[in-house]
């Protein structure tokens, strides 16, 4: 089929060996590839209850048919394997320039599973697939460590001088269970924990180069899409605020609703957010707009502190939710502190949503005596120690480090521990946007906001925020249309530009199926149902769809917002209905992925 190579690659570590298996038209054209080809191939190979870190656990790289093509906004990757942070499925998804890369080297996805002896890393390409000792890599940060797997294919491969480079720092080394996975520097494969997955089969970094070409369907179609995308998207207003002031954009937005999440989850609203929303940020860092390949939105913030201590300091970000999980929870006061910690995480390569938080619940733990350590609100340098004591597992940065159910159990805070599964919220807080509510809840991959979005619909007044009736119907729509994307893995910035029409249109360019709203539907469902299979058989019940307890509980200072259980339930009962699972939210046997 067009938009396909028909082709993966399966890698054992164990034994350094590889094979290359075809993949049918008929499995493509169930599964549209990415997420959906991921999905099935995870379900496929996994053995059930696998502990995520053991050798038996797979772990999946995948683009989809469009990357590679002229398409805005189609330059990433998904990794999907089982979390070592939940224990359930397992996607995250990065941009940059390694998507297009990998699909140069050749294959529809790369499957890896075993262990190696000692640290490698692996040179993935359309001449063949190398694997190399890594001891000097070992232990280096994710900066340096893509600099030098570089620097050695362009010395060493003729004619290359370019590649994709994914590589863990220590944190995936040591199993951090909210280990990320790095390319070009700032550009994270952020929550789930895959970093620790690779780690615990001892690969540094995986290089992907080579020169194939995907041929589409229909070419001329391909570009007169490209061309009226790019047209449409010069006068989006959304565009043009992502453009102009980035993510950071959204802590005014959130902080005006009352939905900025602060002090641990207590309040919504920060009386610093002057010093950390976009204007501060483009006050106290020089700004340049920058965008992944093949993309107009140009979102990302390259940055230079001005003054201060961390003058000269470069980043790309803090992003929106870098900025929530330490200027908000933690109550940095200054974005200049959040760029230092945000530098620290990525070079180490943990997930600034889950760090920060889980740095949050410890200022809590120690002003509540349940824990002894040197730290509390609006502390910088002692949370940047603690971000190092997790990585490295000193003291009780060990316990941080196996996430925030294992630190909640031992310190016997359960019902003060603000996650979904094990994953933490993103800076949204359900009491205000019920939406997100539901999307915190049935996400396979625990408390997450990008398989959905929801947050827009709920903040644009598409639907009322506290609107229980109706929604969870609204949400199976808005979600299924985001999972396509995740098929194809296209940046969720481009969600408003590609709606029902544009994605049917999309895909009969590239692949040549003609599919209808009804039809992508049909495999969207398929695919959430597959997920929710896999997390059922990893042994999910339905306890584990509903919300901390805090949030029932506790309202919301400002607005006296709460979302109640009863609620919740509502939510939840109407989605497993319009999913078409039963009311314990297992989907029908038949319905297969």
């Amino acid at each position: 089929m067009k938009g396909f190579y028909n082709q993966i690659l399966r890698i054992n570590m164990s034994d350094q060996s590889f094979q290359v298996d075809a993949l049918s038209d008929e499995l493509l054209e169930r599964c549209l590839g990415g997420k959906g080809l991921a999905s099935y191939l995870l379900m496929k190979h996994n053995p059930p209850r696998v502990n995520a870190l053991s050798p038996e656990n797979h772990f999946i790289l995948a683009s989809g048919p469009v990357c590679g093509s002229s398409i805005w906004g189609s330059c990433r990757y998904g990794i999907y394997t089982k979390s070592p942070q939940t224990g359930y499925y397992s996607e995250s998804y990065s941009g940059g320039t390694v998507g297009d890369y990998m699909v140069k080297a050749g294959f529809d996805a790369v499957i890896v599973h075993g262990a190696s002896g000692k640290p490698c890393w692996i040179e993935i390409s359309d001449q063949g697939v190398f694997f190399h000792d890594a001891p000097d890599l070992w232990g280096v940060d994710t900066f340096e460590t893509e600099n030098r797997v570089k620097a050695w294919v362009r010395k060493n491969r003729h004619g290359v001088n370019k590649c994709g480079v994914l590589c863990i720092g220590p944190a995936g080394e040591n199993g951090v269970s909210f280990a990320a996975i790095e390319n070009d520097y700032w550009r994270s494969a952020g929550r789930t924990g895959a970093g620790a997955v690779m780690g615990s089969k001892q690969i540094k970094a995986i290089a992907f180069w080579g020169k194939k070409m995907k041929e589409p369907a229909y070419p001329d179609l391909v570009k007169r899409f490209v061309k009226d995308v790019g047209q449409k998207g010069k006068n989006d207003p959304g565009v043009i605020a992502y453009k102009n002031k980035g993510t950071p954009m959204m802590v005014d937005i959130m902080s005006n609703a009352g939905s900025f999440p602060t002090h641990y989850w207590h309040n919504g609203k920060a009386a610093h957010r002057e010093a950390i929303n976009a204007d501060a940020f483009h006050k106290h860092l020089e700004v340049t707009p920058h965008a992944c390949l093949k993309c107009f939105i140009a979102c990302g913030r390259l940055s230079v502190v001005k003054e201060g201590r961390h003058k000269g300091l470069k980043i790309e970000g803090p992003e929106y939710e870098t900025i929530y999980a330490f200027g908000g929870l933690c109550e940095v006061k200054r974005i200049e502190e959040i760029a230092y910690l945000n530098d620290i995480c990525d070079r180490l390569g943990i997930d600034t949503i889950s760090a920060g938080n889980l740095a949050a619940f410890t200022i809590e733990a120690v002003r509540q005596g349940k824990v002894e350590y040197d730290i509390d609100y609006g502390e910088p340098d002692k949370i940047a120690a603690l971000l190092r004591d997790m990585v490295y597992g000193r003291g009780i940065g060990k316990i941080l480090s196996k996430g925030i159910r294992d630190a909640a159990l031992e310190w016997g805070m359960e019902d003060e521990a603000i996650h979904v599964k094990g994953l933490e919220p993103a800076g949204y807080d359900p009491r205000v946007f019920k939406g997100m509510g539901l999307a915190y809840g049935s996400s396979p991959r625990g408390a997450c906001h990008l398989r959905s979005t929801f947050y827009k619909p709920d903040l644009s007044k598409m639907i009322d925020p506290d609107q229980i009736e109706g929604k969870a119907e609204m949400f199976a729509e808005w979600e299924d249309r985001l999972i396509i994307l995740d098929t194809l893995i296209l940046c969720r910035f481009y969600r408003d530009l590609y709606q029902w029409e544009e994605l049917s249109t999309m895909i009969k360019a590239v692949t040549g199926m003609s599919l209808n709203t009804e039809a992508m539907r049909s495999i969207a469902n398929n695919i959430s149902s597959t997920t929710r299979r896999f997390n059922i058989r990893e042994g999910l019940t339905l306890k584990e769809d509903k919300l901390p307890n805090r949030y029932y509980k506790e309202a919301l200072p400002e607005s006296q917002k709460i979302i109640t259980e009863a609620q919740m339930d509502r939510l939840l009962s109407d989605y497993y209905e319009a999913r078409g699972w039963d009311a314990q939210g297992i989907p029908p046997s038949t319905n297969s992925g």
